[in-house]
């Protein structure tokens, strides 16, 4: 069983206070328990006055959180992160508008850059997780659909997408600050983060380069 995890850093914004960049993230490990600890260690070690908060983010953590997320992940053997690279000023225009409809192109894009890799096969079973970002029941089915024709259209009938909110799934949250620290490297050409969990990057591709 393989199990992807799938987040985002920086919006969809095209105004002079959004961000410059969009990263869309995922992580591919075998044995998400694994992921689960990492973000419960680090939970577990906090001062009781941040342990009320049952969720980690990345924005919100300290730098000390941020990097024992990260240093943990980079310690599990198996875990692989692919994201897409979104340089917003290279969005045609007609997609500006269209903010559902960029995201939906852009996640099924890094699902299928990672199923041409050949990460898995045809017949492998996959769960997706997704985090959840609408809460319109609309907007939400329309997206699993999106991926899942994709996925079809690719001939792998083993895989099951799961949109759930961030605070009741830790590989989410994992995912969170490894897209996070990819984020910083290209908005504001911060480093520091990124250099932990580089080692287990297989692939960091441009959209609309």
């Amino acid at each position: 069983m393989f199990y992807i995890f799938l987040d985002e850093s920086g919006d969809l914004g095209f105004s002079e206070r959004s961000s410059r960049w969009f990263i869309i993230t995922i992580v591919l490990t075998n044995n998400h328990r694994i992921v689960e600890k990492c973000v419960k260690k680090v939970h577990r070690g906090l001062k009781k006055k941040y342990k009320k908060v049952g969720e980690l983010h990345a924005y919100d953590s300290n730098p000390t959180t941020r990097k024992r997320v990260l240093r943990k992940l980079s310690e599990v053997s198996d875990l692989q992160i692919y994201c897409l690279i979104l340089n917003k000023s290279k969005v045609y225009v007609d997609l500006r508008n269209q903010k559902s409809y960029l995201y939906n192109y852009t996640a099924n894009i890094l699902l299928d850059r990672l199923y041409n890799k050949k990460n898995f096969k045809n017949n492998d079973q996959v769960l997706i997780c997704i985090d959840q970002r609408e809460t319109n029941k609309f907007l939400k089915k329309n997206f699993e659909d999106y991926l899942t024709t994709g996925l079809s259209k690719r001939g792998n009938d083993g895989f099951k997408i799961r949109i759930k909110p961030s605070h009741t799934e830790k590989c989410l949250q994992a995912v969170d600050f490894i897209s996070w620290a990819i984020f910083r490297k290209y908005e504001l050409n911060d480093y520091e983060y990124y250099k932990i969990i580089k080692d287990k990057i297989i692939g960091e591709s441009p959209l609309f380069p």
